[in-house]
């Protein structure tokens, strides 16, 4: 069994230790989705929800939710964001939305959390703005996509 990252030799929990790691580029790309009726996509689509702008709301909060991952995620670390994007698929074979965020920067440790917790927010902020309109809207499938830089190389998932 490989040793536990997070765990100190007494079994605690402790932020590792980067301070040796060199600097490199850090690229992270997460997806996610957020299933409802048609008529409620239908309504995101033709602008009609009436708190406003869905897609432009849910992508500052997904941006937002990025740069303060380390202030939601114990033993993540504060990290300095060379760029955040979000993009968002109105897919009708769904129907929903699907989302995605590239996270970026250069650090001794990845942006995995960022981009993961960028598409989570996003996702919940697309609920938080829709669900007068539907509160049976199903907010699934998070997951890293890929990853670059670090130790561990180039990771790609889908």
């Amino acid at each position: 069994m490989s040793k536990l990252t997070h765990l100190d030799e007494r079994g605690n929990a402790k932020m590792v230790d980067v301070s040796r790691k060199p600097d490199s580029e850090r690229v992270a790309i997460a997806r996610g989705e957020i299933w409802m009726k048609k008529t409620t996509l239908d309504l995101i689509r033709a602008g009609q929800i009436k708190k406003g702008d869905v897609l432009t709301v849910a992508q500052i909060a997904g941006i937002a939710a990025s740069k303060r991952t380390s202030d939601l995620i114990p033993l993540c670390h504060p990290l300095s964001l060379s760029n955040v994007d979000i993009d968002f698929t109105l897919d009708e074979s769904l129907p929903g939305v699907i989302v995605t965020a590239a996270v970026k920067t250069v650090g001794k440790t990845g942006v995995e959390m960022e981009a993961l917790t960028a598409v989570s927010v996003a996702a919940l902020t697309i609920y938080d703005m829709a669900k007068a309109a539907e509160k049976t809207m199903r907010i699934q499938n998070i997951r890293l996509l890929e990853k670059q830089g670090g130790q561990s190389g180039n990771v790609m998932n889908e």
